[in-house]
């Protein structure tokens, strides 16, 4: 079944499209609303120091130094599949455009593209998260091998977002 924005339901409420856009390159759009307002979604997206801490695939996310006065994190993925151990490493480059919009731009790692977004947007006291990415893994990384276990692990880890984020709602003062 097909949404309002195009992607196809999912797990859980979890739209995902991955558009094969070459041999090597896919473009991976996924959405999810959370039953929150806009700020603490925000606020667990931009707590780049513990995404680690609820993603499951997730493994490392650290701030880096940057040459200029930006946001620069270092990622590090991984996955199980048939017993065989699956790490990918991104240097990212963040640039924050409150409350809208955060966006990356991959300069370092196991991918020769890996740039995207994550959108919010207000629906009501619900807020609709996009999450967008072009990638193309190095020539070691076989896309069209890992293109499922790319669809499972944007699915899982933007359910772990919105667990998170409602965890932390309920925590916060009302106002």
């Amino acid at each position: 079944m097909t949404s309002e924005s195009g992607l196809l339901e999912a797990d859980a409420g979890v739209a995902v499209d991955i558009e094969r856009l070459n041999r090597w390159e896919r473009l991976i759009r996924a959405a999810i609303v959370i039953p929150c307002p806009i700020e603490p979604v925000w606020q667990v997206l931009t707590d780049y120091e513990r995404l680690a801490d609820f993603l499951p695939n997730l493994v490392i996310s650290r701030r880096l130094p940057h040459p200029a006065t930006k946001i620069r994190l270092e990622q590090v993925g991984a996955h199980c599949f048939l017993k065989f151990h699956f790490r990918a490493r991104v240097v990212l480059d963040i640039e924050e455009q409150y409350p809208e919009r955060i966006l990356f731009n991959g300069v370092e790692g196991d991918f020769t593209i890996f740039q995207g977004a994550w959108e919010l947007k207000p629906k009501g006291q619900l807020t609709q998260l996009i999450y967008s990415v072009h990638l193309r893994p190095r020539l070691s990384l076989p896309v069209r091998w890992i293109e499922n276990k790319i669809h499972r692990g944007v699915t899982v880890n933007l359910l772990a977002i919105r667990q998170r984020v409602e965890d932390q709602f309920r925590k916060l003062p009302a106002r």
